[in-house]
């Protein structure tokens, strides 16, 4: 098929790639415009679909506002058949959702109609959730609120992290649109109206999400880590520096004690939260590489009673 292809993000690189691979022809890629990355930069860092498409030289455009009249006509007067998007990052209007004959698709990363919105994958590991999948919809003008024409379960492990659970999404996502687009092609596809959404939208995740707020309990709080593994990762403060935090396990049962504190501290690290404590067991404290907990506290003392997020603190 002659594909139109939207996407920004890693997972998006995922889905194109494997288009390439199954020999569509993608006549374009539209990505989000170069971003400046790091404090103080002024150089763009294209998107991760915008690194793929320039090494394989695939014609790209990259629009500030898709809505924009400049955008629509070019991808107007671009060959397709659809248009596949995967986590683009902007609202298509509908003068390009309609243009190609079997109009746009879009790859979501939950099983729809929960978790719509931007950050689906991390949502599903904060609120616990055992399992999430892919959903493969006919866009319209809402926001991940078209038919859904095929879907795939994908099971959440206890110690699932945002990374590796995009990867199973990903994997999972670029087989079921293959075998999608090859139902739309032969006019088999059926296409189901979603219902109302049981969970609240999901949100663009910001660096500050990943702040650890220990009166909350121990639970909420390692599925916070996990889920925010790889970025914008689990942090607090060891004093004034930030300690950011990879891998911890809950200790049950309640905890008279400040949320934050250190409760020990020899060979390992307990820290008491709202509800249970955590025991910290990989971490990185600023300036410093990760390493493991018994590692850290060979080259580090962390004095009982210190308050982990009290940046006067030590």
């Amino acid at each position: 098929m002659k594909i139109i292809f939207m996407g920004s993000p890693d997972f998006s690189t995922h889905i194109l790639e494997r288009l390439m691979e199954e020999g569509h022809d993608i006549t374009l890629v539209v990505t989000q415009p170069d971003r400046a990355k790091g404090r103080g930069s002024r150089q763009g860092t294209p998107s991760d679909v915008g690194r793929y498409a320039e090494k394989n030289n695939l014609p790209t455009i990259k629009p500030q506002r898709i809505r924009d009249e400049e955008p629509i006509n070019f991808i107007k007067n671009t060959e397709a058949d659809i248009i596949v998007a995967a986590a683009f990052g902007q609202i298509i209007p509908k003068e390009i959702l309609e243009y190609p004959g079997f109009g746009c698709v879009n790859v979501h990363a939950s099983l729809l109609p929960k978790y719509r919105g931007a950050s689906p994958i991390q949502q599903a590991i904060l609120d616990g959730e055992k399992e999430t999948g892919v959903s493969i919809m006919q866009m319209d003008e809402g926001l991940d609120t078209g038919d859904i024409i095929s879907q795939q379960t994908v099971g959440i492990a206890d110690d699932e992290t945002g990374g590796s659970l995009f990867e199973k999404l990903a994997e999972e996502g670029a087989t079921l649109l293959s075998r999608t687009l090859r139902q739309i092609e032969k006019g088999s596809a059926k296409r189901t109206p979603q219902g109302e959404s049981p969970t609240p939208l999901t949100k663009q995740i910001k660096k500050s999400a990943g702040r650890i707020d220990f009166s909350k309990s121990a639970k909420e709080i390692e599925r916070l880590v996990r889920a925010y593994d790889p970025w914008p990762c689990g942090y607090t403060f060891l004093g004034k520096k930030t300690l950011k935090i990879f891998k911890c396990e809950v200790l049950e049962g309640q905890t008279q004690t400040t949320p934050g504190r250190v409760i020990r501290s020899d060979d390992r690290l307990y820290v008491g939260c709202g509800e249970g404590a955590l025991s910290i067991t990989r971490l990185q404290l600023e300036g410093k590489k990760r390493m493991a907990i018994d590692d850290f506290l060979r080259g580090r003392k962390v004095p009982l009673g210190t308050v982990l997020g009290d940046v006067t603190d030590g």
